[in-house]
Parts: C-alpha cells; sequence; structure tokens
C-alpha cells in the first residue's frame, strides 16, 4: 500500500468510527425504508453506441490541491447531465478530497442520472450511508480491500440494490475483482505508488476482461483523442473527473469527450 493511500485508509478508519458514533448503523439500517429509489447505473454504460461519460463532480485531489475554485456541485452536476453524461460520481472523501456526502444528497434532487459514491469503502456502514443518501452504486478498490472484504463489500452493496465498481490498478488484483463477482470493471491508469499515469494500461487489461464485462477506462482522459484511443480498444465508458472541472466551460468539455460538438 502506498504511503498517500495508507494515509487516506488510516484517516478513513478514524472517521468512521466518529460517524458510528454520531449515528449507529441501525439507524441507518432503519433510514433504508426512506431512502430514494435505486436507479440502474450499469445499464447506460453497458448499451450499445459509442463510449459513455461517467461525469465526476470533484473538487480536489492530493495530488493537484483544489481544482475548481468556483465549485458549486449541484450545478456543475446540471451542466453534466444537459451536455450528455451518462452517469455521474460524486467524491464525498473530506480531508483529502474535499468531498461531502451532502454533495450527492443534494445532487440526487437535482438530476436523474444515475449516481456513484466515489470514497474509500472499508465498511457496510459506508454503504448504507451512500443509500440512504441516493447513491446507486459504489466504488470498490481492489487495492484498499483484502480479496474476502472485497467480495463482502461486492455482495452487500448489491444486497442493498447498488451497483459495484470495482477498480483496479495492479494487474494481479485481477483475479479477486473477477472472483468478486464484478460486472463492472474500472481500470485506474494511474499508479498511486508515483502517480504515474499511462492510458495504455486499460488497453493492456482489456483482453484480460471478460468481453461480458462493462469496462471503464478511468484517469489520464484529457481529449477526444484519449476517448476515442480506448474506445477503439473495446473500452466501454470513461470516467473523467479532474479535465472537465478544470475546464473554463464545463458543457462544452463534455461534449469535445464525447464528440457532440
Amino acid at each position: 500500500m502506498t504511503h498517500i493511500l495508507a494515509r487516506i485508509i488510516a484517516s478513513k478508519r478514524q472517521e468512521l468510527a466518529a460517524a458510528r458514533q454520531r449515528r449507529p448503523a441501525r439507524e441507518l439500517e432503519a433510514a433504508l425504508a426512506d431512502a430514494p429509489p435505486v436507479r440502474d447505473f450499469l445499464a447506460p454504460l453497458a448499451a450499445p453506441g459509442p463510449i459513455k461519460l461517467i461525469a465526476e463532480v470533484k473538487k480536489a485531489s492530493p495530488s493537484k490541491g483544489v481544482i475548481r475554485d468556483d465549485f458549486d456541485p449541484v450545478a456543475i452536476a446540471r451542466i453534466y447531465g444537459e451536455h450528455g453524461a451518462s452517469c455521474l460520481s460524486v467524491l464525498t472523501d473530506a480531508p483529502f478530497f474535499q468531498g461531502d456526502l451532502q454533495y450527492l444528497r443534494e445532487i440526487r434532487h437535482a438530476v436523474t442520472l444515475p449516481l456513484l459514491r466515489k470514497d474509500f469503502i472499508l465498511d457496510r456502514y459506508q454503504l448504507l450511508e451512500a443509500r440512504v443518501a441516493g447513491a446507486d452504486a459504489v466504488l470498490l478498490i481492489a487495492e484498499c480491500l483484502t480479496p474476502d472484504a472485497l467480495r463482502q463489500l461486492h455482495a452487500e452493496a448489491l444486497a442493498l440494490g447498488m451497483t459495484p465498481l470495482v477498480e483496479f490498478y495492479r494487474p494481479e488484483n485481477l483475479g479477486p475483482v473477477q472472483r468478486a463477482g464484478a460486472r463492472l470493471i474500472g481500470v485506474n491508469n494511474r499508479d498511486l505508488t508515483s502517480f504515474h499515469t499511462d492510458l495504455q494500461h486499460t488497453i493492456r487489461m482489456r483482453e484480460h476482461i471478460p468481453p461480458d464485462c462493462t469496462l471503464v477506462g478511468e484517469s489520464g482522459i484529457h481529449s477526444r483523442e484519449d476517448a476515442l484511443l480506448l474506445e477503439r480498444a473495446g473500452v466501454d465508458a470513461i470516467l473523467v473527473g479532474e479535465h472537465l472541472m478544470a475546464s473554463r466551460d464545463i458543457g462544452a468539455a463534455v461534449r469535445n469527450l464525447l464528440g457532440t460538438d
């Protein structure tokens, strides 16, 4: 585990302990009955046609700092929806990404697109938080979890009605991802040990991922050419945050990526 990833996970465990003190899991379980209906996150990405976009609401990152100063998560989510995104990803980690679960709640009331809670999920408690807040999907990162924990969280997310997007970087983690039963698989092009990004990483992994799984390329996607490169390699969808958030005209950046200008 990398230094930054170790720091994030240590912070997340402290955050989880504090959250349980504020709101026990039994209260979240009870609140599930009033959670917004689940929207299908997988179907729009698996549909035939050109490469699909999961557009990310992301204020900051550990490597870049603040990406967008004029950050209005609801306004950004609406722009994404109006200009062709298929799904949305919402960063909810506060200490390292300046995210908040409240952003997801607010976005849920403002848009009709399916929503992914993007965070460092370590425990079922976070799945409950996500579903109660209105998430339709959650990110599970293989590099953060043991194979057993990954399999268990994958099953628990499905039981709550959500779609797990299971991400990996290291090729040796593809086995645990597949054994967990993942149908929506993300390949992170960024090496979290060095922050080096290589778009070819997703392309190299494509041949090892079963064709009946939906594949998402993540990180390092900055142009229409990048999107086309992945589309031609058989990648189904892209998850893009930093490039869109740093763009002066977010809507134009979405249309450019999708080739709909």
